[in-house]
């Protein structure tokens, strides 16, 4: 048993974790409703989208209470099932549909796959464990069938890092670590769409997403210049871009979330979803769930993080939940004790802590 002023400091921890998330939540929904109003634009989308992060990560929170094990392998089985039955979710050509589905499909598998992993993790038995591992793999042998090699790359790239958190002792340094490759892929789209990155460099990422999509970059940070504090409004980059309008199944997004929040919203509205995901890996570093658990899942969310940032997968309202979802699941605290010893859990955070006598 821990002693009391160590269960206050949990609660105090998870008060702060969760008062910040309604301030943040807010601030983001807020700042769409302010630039929507200045610019006469169609706040809709991010609003749909702040309910759907926060409802899942509710849900998320009560299942993960109630059955640590039985709801994230839940939410691990239906991102696959999302996956095969709804074929606008397949990254092959869709004639009727706009482009961004590849990226829609590789998140929810990558979200899958961490489910499974922190399943596994929460799993008191090795055999129930080793096949719960053995699911998250299929998600990434399902998207090399699909066709979807980000998603085949994210889903062994969670796998790999929830193995090695098993073995992390130092959790802060290690969501500090996920923070920062978050930080490059989207400085490094930056550099592209503001023209600062090497030739090579432009051109291999053409030759892989389409020069179309980093002409679409292009205009998203012309659109950040004509106005850095409000941008152009929400839902208004696809009458302002010239790439986008010359296209025939343009979706009226630049594929890029930092570079859409960038163009419709400013420089505030990119402050405001890093302090999104700031907030999220902030629950997960003071949460109650063990170290493997908390990692897995920020390892999953920086994967969504690095695919939103190339392409369209938060326009995706079953990605805003499956994110919420994790995280709410990744950082509820158990009713019945879990089961101590599997793992080197040792969060320096805790080590002050001493049993009641």
């Amino acid at each position: 048993m821990t002693s009391a002023s160590g269960s206050d400091a949990d609660g105090e921890r998870r008060i702060v974790s969760d008062a910040a998330g309604i301030v943040v939540l807010g601030a983001c929904a807020a700042w769409s409703l302010i630039t929507a109003a200045v610019h006469d634009g169609r706040p809709e989308g991010v609003l749909l989208a702040v309910l759907a992060v926060a409802a899942g990560y509710a849900a998320g929170r009560i299942g993960g209470a109630l059955l640590p094990v039985g709801a994230p392998f839940a939410g691990a089985l239906a991102g696959i099932a999302l996956t095969v039955a709804v074929p606008h979710l397949a990254p092959g050509p869709q004639i009727a549909a706009p482009l961004g589905h590849a990226g829609a499909t590789a998140a929810v598998l990558t979200l899958s796959a961490g489910a499974a992993c922190c399943a596994a993790w929460a799993a008191p038995v090795p055999a129930v464990r080793l096949a719960l591992r053995l699911l998250a793999a299929g998600t990434a042998v399902l998207a090399g069938l699909l066709g979807s090699t980000s998603g085949l790359v994210t889903c062994i790239a969670v796998l790999v890092c929830s193995l090695a958190a098993g073995r992390t002792r130092h959790r802060g340094a290690a969501t500090a670590v996920l923070a920062a490759l978050a930080a490059l892929v989207t400085g490094l789209i930056w550099a592209v769409a503001a023209r600062a990155a090497p030739g090579g460099f432009v051109a291999a990422l053409e030759g892989r997403l389409t020069p179309h999509r980093v002409q679409l970059w292009h205009d998203a940070w012309r659109l950040l210049g004509d106005d850095t504090a409000l941008g152009a409004g929400p839902g208004r980059f696809g009458e302002l871009s010239a790439t986008s309008a010359q296209s025939l199944l343009s979706d009226g997004k630049p594929h890029s979330a930092p570079l859409q929040q960038a163009a419709e919203q400013g420089i505030v509205g990119v402050a405001l979803l890093a302090a999104a995901f700031g907030w999220v890996l902030y629950a997960l570093w003071r949460g109650p769930r063990p170290t493997p658990v908390a990692l897995t899942a920020g390892a999953a969310l920086t994967a969504l993080a690095a695919i939103a940032a190339i392409g369209n997968a938060l326009s995706f309202t079953a990605v805003s939940v499956g994110a919420g979802l994790l995280a709410g699941m990744a950082t509820a605290r158990p009713l019945a004790d879990e089961p101590a010893g599997r793992t080197p859990d040792t969060r320096t955070r805790d080590a002050g802590r001493t049993a009641a006598r």
